[in-house]
């Protein structure tokens, strides 16, 4: 239970915590997350030149992103394919976490769905339709 919980609640975090980037900086940051994230299985080379292509495809995908929410969203989806592939193969993201790569897989749809409602902040219900109470004075 606890290997399928924790990666929603590590997405959640990730979704919260990036909320509080001012909007006009959250887009571009987030491009750059999924670019990275392209790059993050590079160093273990389980699946070759594999390996090489995927990242390409992020770097373009991830810079796309920059202009479209739809393309980072797109890019956490690549990703979880990715995930779930070396996670089958026993390469996992973390090379001493054996589970990595599963939860990562988990972990990534979460940020994508809120890519694709646009990356807006969870926190602004807060500030849209809040009663403000004013002291008289």
């Amino acid at each position: 239970m606890i290997e399928i919980l924790a990666p929603i609640l590590i997405g959640l975090a990730y979704v919260m915590l990036n909320s509080l980037i001012p909007e006009r900086h959250r887009q571009r940051f987030n491009a750059v997350m999924v670019g990275g994230a392209g790059a993050a299985y590079l160093s273990g080379g389980a699946l070759g030149p594999w390996e090489l292509v995927f990242c390409a495809l992020l770097t373009y995908v991830a810079f796309r992103g920059l202009d479209s929410w739809t393309f980072i969203g797109v890019g956490w989806l690549l990703h979880t394919g990715w995930d779930i592939v070396h996670h089958l193969k026993g390469q996992p993201i973390l090379p001493f976490a054996h589970g990595s790569s599963f939860g990562c897989a988990i972990c990534d749809p979460v940020i994508a769905i809120w890519c694709f409602t646009g990356g807006r902040s969870v926190w602004a219900w807060r500030r849209v339709g809040g009663h403000v109470t004013r002291v008289p004075g």
